[in-house]
């Protein structure tokens, strides 16, 4: 979730290591969330602006949360822990305000 520099960099680094990671935990990436679309770019056909087209797709398991910020970072990921995916973040200010809850 999120395609900004971090996101982008976490996309082109599974990208390089898609095979072994494939290997360990199955498909790549599915899905990027953002509200850009990202025209000409290689991932634009995986483009979504929905979190909810993520959280209610029972083959996505695994999610990495580069948003920032706490909202809508927060509702994003809380969705996803709810849906049952194993959720992956960057994003220290989530963390901070939210990691207890």
């Amino acid at each position: 979730m999120g395609f900004g520099t971090i996101g982008s960099g976490v996309a082109e680094v599974l990208d390089i290591n898609k095979k072994s990671i494939a290997a360990r935990v199955g498909d790549e990436v599915k899905y990027v969330l953002d509200l850009r679309d990202f025209e000409g770019d290689p991932i634009q056909s995986k483009i979504v602006h929905d979190y909810k087209v993520i959280a209610e797709d029972p083959e996505v398991s695994i999610v990495v949360e580069t948003m920032g910020g706490v909202e809508p970072a927060y509702t994003f990921v809380k969705t996803m822990l709810e849906a049952g995916k194993h959720v992956t973040t960057s994003n220290k200010a989530l963390v901070a305000a939210k990691g207890a809850e």
